[in-house]
C-alpha cells in the first residue's frame, strides 16, 4: 500500500475499536507505558475501556483522525494509524495545583474565550474517566506514577507555552506495526501541521522514544526544545521524555 491509497478521516464510532487496537499494538512496548502500568496486574479489557472513553471524548472535544486503507471494503473499518490533537489551548497548572494557581491560569483574554469549551472538556473526561474507574478499576496503572508525569508534564507546559494565541499539542500519535514506513504518520500529521501554518500557530508534542522518533518529528519540522524525566523514587530508572515544538511555515 502507497500513501496514495489513504484515506485520513475523522474517527467514527464505527472507527473506535480498530483504532483501539492500533493504540494498544503501538503502545504495547513504550517505555512511558510500561513505566507507568505494573505489567504484572495489566488489564488489556480495563485499557480498552479507558481509550473507549478518550475517543468517545475526542470525537465531541478534540480533533481525532484515523488513517484508512481507502481500497477498504465500504463499511468496514481499516484503521492503519491514529492522531488525536487538542484544539489551540495555553498551559494550565497540574489539576493538584493550588486553586490560585488554577485561577491565574485564566487571567489572559484568550483564556477566558476558551473557558466553556475547556471546561465542560475537562468535566466530561473527568466524569467519564471516573465511571470507567469504578466499572473496571485501575488495571494496572500506578496512580502515583502517573501523578508524576502530570506534575512534570504542567511544569514543562507552563515553562515552553508562551504564546498565548496557544498550541495544537498532538496528545497522541500511532501507527499500525504493519504500516510503518509507509507515509500514514506523515499524512495523519500534515492534517493540521497545514492547519497549523495557515493560522500561524505553533504546535508541540511530547515522545516517550528517543529513536527513531525524534529524528521523524524533526523531519516535519519539530524541535526537542525540553527533555521531562519522569522518576518515582531514587532506586527508580524513571522514563525520559521528549518534548518538541514546531515553528509555523509560511
Amino acid at each position: 500500500m502507497d500513501s496514495s491509497n489513504l484515506a485520513i478521516e475523522l474517527l467514527g464510532e464505527k472507527d473506535i475499536d480498530s483504532a483501539i487496537t492500533c493504540i494498544q499494538q503501538a503502545f504495547a512496548d513504550d517505555p512511558y507505558s510500561n513505566w507507568v502500568f505494573d505489567k504484572r496486574v495489566f488489564s488489556k479489557e480495563r485499557n480498552h475501556a479507558s481509550l473507549r472513553t478518550r475517543c468517545i471524548w475526542g470525537m465531541k472535544y478534540a480533533q481525532f483522525y484515523v488513517a484508512k486503507n481507502a481500497d477498504a471494503a465500504e463499511g468496514t473499518s481499516n484503521v492503519l494509524g491514529v492522531a488525536m490533537w487538542q484544539p489551540p489551548s495555553i498551559a494550565r497548572p497540574s489539576p493538584r495545583s493550588t486553586w490560585r494557581q488554577y485561577l491565574m491560569s485564566f487571567v489572559s483574554p484568550s483564556a477566558w474565550s476558551d473557558w466553556t469549551s475547556n471546561q465542560a472538556s475537562a468535566w466530561s473526561l473527568w466524569g467519564a474517566q471516573l465511571q470507567t474507574n469504578l466499572r473496571h478499576g485501575r488495571g494496572g496503572l500506578i496512580v502515583r506514577r502517573y501523578w508524576i508525569w502530570k506534575d512534570a508534564q504542567a511544569e514543562a507546559q507552563q515553562s515552553l507555552w508562551q504564546d498565548p494565541d496557544g498550541y495544537y499539542f498532538c496528545n497522541i500519535i500511532t501507527v499500525s506495526p504493519d504500516a510503518q514506513g509507509k507515509g500514514v504518520g506523515r499524512a495523519l500529521m500534515d492534517v493540521v501541521l497545514k492547519r497549523a501554518d495557515a493560522e500561524g500557530r505553533r504546535c508541540y508534542l511530547e515522545s516517550s522514544r528517543d529513536v527513531p522518533n525524534v529524528s521523524i518529528y524533526e523531519r516535519m519540522g519539530f524541535m526537542v526544545v525540553r527533555t521531562m524525566q519522569c522518576q518515582d523514587g531514587e532506586k527508580d530508572k524513571g522514563v525520559k521524555l521528549f518534548c518538541m515544538m514546531r515553528e509555523p511555515e509560511r
